[in-house]
């Protein structure tokens, strides 16, 4: 499921109390995103920015406790794998199956998949 791919009418896993699946919320995966990019340093990470896709694999909001969100960037150069916990981006020094794994496990652990 990528940024801009989620169709509008999909229906969302059930939750538990005090969280809300924020993952049609457009806003909020380009406002991480974007910061996201600003991490990434020119010349290591990315020549150019054209063709970069985001994949978020899972976003919450958590009431007491904020954004709970697990993404990647796909640049010509590299793959970048995010955190956002609370107030906090974080990059990730993950693999490919880190990253469906904590996935798979989140989602389980609250409800959804």
């Amino acid at each position: 499921m990528g940024l801009f791919n989620k169709k509008k009418n999909e229906p969302q896993p059930p939750q538990n109390p005090g969280e809300q699946n924020a993952i049609g919320d457009r806003n909020l995966k380009m406002q991480l995103a974007d910061t996201a990019l600003g991490l990434l340093v020119q010349g290591e990470d990315f020549n150019e920015l054209a063709n970069t896709k985001v994949e978020f694999g899972y976003l919450f909001v958590i009431d007491d406790h904020g954004i709970e969100s697990l993404f990647k960037l796909e640049t010509d150069k590299t793959t970048a794998y995010f955190a956002a916990q609370g107030d906090k981006l974080m990059r990730l020094n993950f693999t490919e199956e880190l990253f469906r794994s904590t996935i798979d496990s989140f989602l389980e652990m609250h409800g959804g998949n």
